[in-house]
């Protein structure tokens, strides 16, 4: 179904391609916000990427590589539109020094903006090959694939990735642990 209609927009049909678009717009959205954090900037990502994709879509040899196709022109895009808006990812880096201390699902809650928090702090780069690997699941060749890089050079991007997360979330954890212990004094 989806070879059919990436053939015929292909050749030109606009309503095959309005389908297609249809069909990606939460996915390739859902991909642009985690990697930007900024629900402005993944909606000027995704329409850069659906006009990207309709210019250039003749160019595609291989319509069964359409998804693969799709997400390195997403990933490229958000690195350009990143890059542009570098001032204002530079402002979301601002770590919020409150982290909620309470248990149960409040502590989960402070857990996850913990997460959130280390996770914004990451270049635009770490950010792209940890999505790729935890959040979608693509195997390392198809993430090199995707981000236009040798496996060996994916490989490495998410070795020192998780190790830059890492250290953002002990950073992290003890200047909670300093503001708390300042609290008590």
């Amino acid at each position: 179904m989806q070879r059919d209609l990436v053939q015929k927009a292909q050749r030109g049909d606009r309503e095959a391609f309005s389908v297609l678009a249809d069909a990606w717009v939460g996915r390739l959205y859902n991909l642009a916000q985690l990697l930007l954090s900024d629900g402005d900037l993944a909606e000027d990502a995704v329409q850069e990427t659906l006009i990207v994709t309709w210019r250039d879509l003749r160019a595609l040899r291989d319509p069964d590589r359409f998804d693969s196709w799709l997400h390195q022109i997403l990933v490229r895009t958000v690195y350009r539109v990143a890059k542009s808006e570098r001032r204002r990812i530079d402002r979301q880096r601002i770590v919020d020094s409150d982290v909620m201390s309470t248990a149960g699902a409040e502590g989960a809650l402070a857990d996850r903006d913990e997460i959130d928090r280390g996770f914004r702090r990451l270049t635009t780069e770490f950010r792209a090959v940890l999505v790729l690997h935890y959040y979608l699941g693509f195997s390392d060749g198809e993430a090199a694939e995707v981000l236009g890089v040798p496996a060996g050079t994916y490989k490495s991007r998410l070795h020192r990735a998780t190790a830059a997360m890492r250290a953002e979330l002990e950073a992290d954890s003890r200047g909670s642990q300093r503001s708390a212990t300042g609290a008590v004094r």
